[in-house]
């Protein structure tokens, strides 16, 4: 199997857990999505960027940001109809770096 390529992301969404409040903590199963995914779907369903645009931030194919999206979807799926936890964290991703371009006035 080939090694992934690093994901950019916008920024780390730090330490995220959401949970369903209707179960007890020690009977709540969960599902795990990773850094990449959760950038998908900010890219795709909050920013509503086309996929094309979407992989060309995250530094990626097309089919590879498809792949990464479907598998989101259906983990988020999961979790809403099954009543289970998201616990966001990992993946092979860097994150992308701000460059403020500053003007410097001379006189």
């Amino acid at each position: 199997m080939r090694p992934q390529k690093t994901r950019w992301i916008k920024c780390s969404p730090g330490e995220r857990c959401f949970r369903p409040l209707c179960k007890p903590l020690d009977k709540v199963e969960g599902v795990h999505l990773t850094l990449d995914e959760f950038e998908a779907v900010r890219l795709a369903c909050l920013e509503e960027l086309k996929h094309v645009n979407a992989a060309k931030l995250m530094k990626i194919s097309r089919p590879t940001f498809s792949r990464i999206i479907c598998a989101a979807h259906k983990k988020i799926a999961d979790a809403l109809v099954n009543i289970k936890a998201i616990r966001i964290e990992g993946g092979c991703c860097k994150i992308k770096q701000r460059v403020s371009k500053v003007k410097k006035r001379y006189r």
